[in-house]
């Protein structure tokens, strides 16, 4: 591949199986909340993110703690990476302490211009198959962008809720997170790394527990929903330990918005579509 054109990763693709073991699904619940799931129970909504993980040795990460560029993702090289959100459609549950496998594949690389400078969007598209069938089909977005100072203050007010959650992301529970996802970004727990490189004033708070935190808020208040399809974006950063909400309201029939806010306004923000 050519290290110049991040294009030329596009259809890159990986395999990676899991055994979606019951006692780590245990470390989930312990970390996020709510009953532990045992063998043959389906795994809650957006758990999978806690596994399918391809363990890098150390050797084999880059400064930020993350593992090197250039493998199955584009190199990116000089730019700090974030999770800028996605969308995931539910077909079936996947279920604890049965074999399944994630297949991975770089769907799209895009370099696009934004208030801080020149960003690099990288969509990737993952399947996770068990029995033979696909029982989640997500896409996710990764955003590659210059080093510059963070956008951290909120401009678009939160809207009326009909639920709300409080979530105060101590380092213990950042930690842990990292931890139970065998994530190594070292903006989640390196205090000195975030704040005198990536330019953020204190631990930034994970993307995707923000996103299970909101869907699971919503699944607290309507325990008979069963999600179909989810989609999710950052709008900023939320830095630890300043407490925030997830919340929602109803839109429509079999339809919900959801959304992380601090101070009154917006952080990140999601959809999601259910039957009951």
């Amino acid at each position: 591949m050519s290290q110049t054109d991040p294009s030329a990763w596009i259809g890159s693709s990986e395999r990676q199986a899991d055994a979606l073991d019951a006692g780590h699904a245990a470390r989930v619940a312990a970390t996020l909340g709510g009953p532990a799931p045992g063998n043959g129970d389906a795994l809650p909504p957006l758990w999978q993110w806690a596994f399918f993980i391809k363990p890098v040795g150390l050797d084999g990460l880059g400064t930020d703690g993350h593992p090197a560029r250039g493998g199955f993702l584009p190199p990116a090289q000089d730019r700090n990476r974030m999770w800028a959100g996605g969308r995931v459609e539910f077909r079936r549950p996947l279920r604890v302490g049965e074999p399944a496998e994630r297949v991975s594949t770089v769907a799209q690389v895009q370099e696009k211009t934004g208030r801080t400078g020149s960003l690099l969007f990288v969509t990737v598209r993952h399947e996770y198959l068990q029995a033979g069938e696909a029982a989640i089909v997500e896409e996710q977005d990764i955003v590659y962008r210059q080093p510059a100072p963070p956008k951290l203050s909120g401009t678009e007010p939160a809207p009326e809720a009909q639920w709300r959650e409080t979530v105060e992301p101590t380092p213990v529970l950042l930690l842990r997170y990292s931890a139970v996802t065998f994530n190594g970004h070292r903006i989640h727990y390196d205090h000195p790394y975030v704040t005198q490189t990536e330019g953020y004033p204190g631990l930034v708070v994970h993307g995707p527990m923000i996103a299970t935190r909101m869907l699971a808020a919503f699944l607290n208040a309507r325990p008979a929903a069963r999600p179909v399809h989810f989609s999710y974006r950052g709008l900023r950063p939320l830095i630890a330990p300043a407490p925030f909400e997830v919340a929602g309201r109803i839109e429509a029939p079999g339809h919900a918005r959801l959304w992380a806010q601090q101070d009154g306004t917006l952080a990140h923000q999601a959809e999601v579509r259910f039957a009951e």
